[in-house]
């Protein structure tokens, strides 16, 4: 579903809107592949960088020589605003979390930090100041009323994304009729580099999985033909309508929402299962596996938006790389579902578990009333929305905006700390050559972070899960660590900085 949902968009998303979406991972990767292909001085400074940013992570995370994580909690006055007036900030220290920052730029962190700020230091330390949230933490004020503020605002940003691309919708419904009825010719003339899989492959493919999806619903959960009927088009509608949503968020901030939007699914789900008279246990189980396909369908969408940016940078077959990534998702289902049955068994999924699952736990909690006779947020999910509506009006893009309220602040902040190194670098100069040069050897040391830092994420994975701990738990606990991570952290950004305006501009 996430793969034939999003072709007809590839060329809105790729081309159409090319050079005004910063597209992070997808521009990291690039810079891998095509300083792998050149070789010399930039993939010596990609793989320096690579070093720098993977042994920097890898140190923080397994061995724990510094905190991964900074907060005004580390100073006495930071603790005091914390409990008393629920004013926090936290930065995570992460070199790929400061590279993706510097690759979205100046513009769209900014807005993404905005809408953090929004969160933590007005509606946080508001609700906090009442009796309702006196007795809260500045985090689980940010999850009772800060994350469903920013859901409201993501699924209105969503809606908004789909008015305003009804016209790619309605071109691509039309070619799959003219297609269908014969009337389109071979396209002879269509360059290779933007060649899709046909409509009629796109909608028979489309068919396919809706009746698989239908047969597994019907005969593995429900049982019962209406309830079956009415959950298919739960997914197909979410699906279709939020695609676009994941597609924007991995293009702007190169994270995908997935589990916001998913939130937002089940809790639609619940509340048209309920009206269909589905409830209870079965009730939850059905929504819940609504949500797993909405959600592994947008998941897939948001990631395979990043290989076709790729490929139109790299010059690519659009067609081949459709083909191939149904195999890799195939793959992907015959291997992850095994993976989750062994952590499962291995450690337990839960509160007190190692793998905690707080997504998931959030989710259950959530369906859990409305199909027990409960309710939802709907206020701030109302609140959310108009406020998307408003920045919209007033011309400031409502998805970044939307995800900086959803997302969390130490993932946040540290994006527009990699904004401003971008901008720092790439003004110092009244020479625009010079800054372009410079910014663009900024960009190929933030894709080194980015890479290092993910290379050495799966090496801590792995040890992980071999049950390899060689954390200095104490210490890395300890206050002391948190200001070795501060030390840590600033030399990180000097090292970004001096090396990226050390780059001469071409002869």
């Amino acid at each position: 579903l996430g793969i034939v949902l999003l072709i007809p968009f590839r060329k809105y998303f790729v081309k159409e809107m090319h050079g005004k979406y910063p597209f992070p991972e997808a521009t990291a990767t690039t810079e891998v592949l095509v300083s792998g292909e050149k070789g010399g001085n930039q993939a010596k400074l990609l793989a320096v960088a690579g070093l720098v940013g993977g042994l920097y992570d890898f140190a923080a995370s397994t061995f724990g020589l510094w905190t991964e994580e900074i907060s005004t909690r580390m100073t006495a006055w930071g603790t005091l605003c914390a409990d008393k007036f629920k004013t926090l900030l936290k930065v995570n220290t992460s070199a790929a979390v400061l590279g993706l920052g510097y690759i979205i730029g100046l513009k769209y962190s900014a807005i993404i930090a905005a809408g953090s700020f929004l969160i933590w230091l007005l509606v946080v330390p508001v609700v906090g100041s009442t009796a309702t949230g006196a007795g809260m933490s500045p985090e689980e004020l940010y999850q009772t009323f800060g994350r469903p503020l920013g859901i409201g605002g993501i699924a209105m940003a969503g809606l908004i994304g789909i008015i305003r691309q009804s016209g790619i919708i309605k071109q691509a419904m039309g070619l799959a009729v003219s297609e269908f009825s014969g009337k389109k010719k071979a396209e002879t003339n269509v360059p290779r580099t933007q060649r899709d899989l046909t409509m009629r492959t796109i909608l028979t493919t489309l068919i396919a999985a809706l009746a698989t999806t239908f047969f597994f619903f019907q005969f593995g959960i429900l049982g019962n033909w209406g309830q079956t009927a009415v959950a298919l088009l739960i997914v197909f509608v979410i699906s279709f309508l939020f695609t676009t949503v994941a597609a924007n968020a991995i293009a702007i901030v190169g994270s995908n929402p997935v589990s916001g939007m998913t939130l937002m699914t089940l809790i639609l789900a619940s509340l048209v299962l309920v009206s269909i008279g589905l409830n209870g246990t079965a009730g939850m189980t059905a929504a819940l596996i609504i949500g797993g396909v909405v959600c592994t369908a947008l998941s897939t969408a948001g990631g395979f938006i990043t290989d076709l940016k790729i490929g139109y940078w790299i010059g690519t077959t659009p067609k081949k790389q459709e083909s191939w990534k149904f195999l890799g998702v195939f793959v992907s289902a015959a291997t992850v579902a095994g993976v989750m049955i062994i952590l499962n068994k291995t450690y337990g999924f839960g509160p007190g578990s190692p793998l905690e699952a707080p997504q998931a736990n959030a989710m259950a909690a959530v369906i859990q009333p409305l199909m027990q006779g409960g309710t939802a947020p709907w206020v701030l999910y109302f609140c959310g929305a108009v406020l998307a509506l408003v920045l919209t009006g007033i011309g400031i893009p409502a998805l970044p905006f939307a995800l900086g309220m959803f997302l969390p602040l130490q993932l946040n902040l540290p994006l527009l700390i990699g904004g401003l190194i971008a901008w720092f670098v790439s003004t110092r100069s009244k020479d625009q050559a010079l800054n372009k040069a410079r910014m663009s050897q900024g960009t190929l040391i933030a894709s080194g972070f980015i890479a290092g830092g993910a290379l050495m994420g799966v090496v801590g994975a792995i040890l992980k899960f071999a049950d390899v701990d060689w954390k200095f738990t104490q210490w890395s606990n300890s206050n002391a660590a948190s200001w070795v991570g501060l030390g840590m952290y600033l030399a990180l950004i000097i090292y970004f900085a001096v090396h990226s305006l050390r780059a001469k501009k071409e002869e």
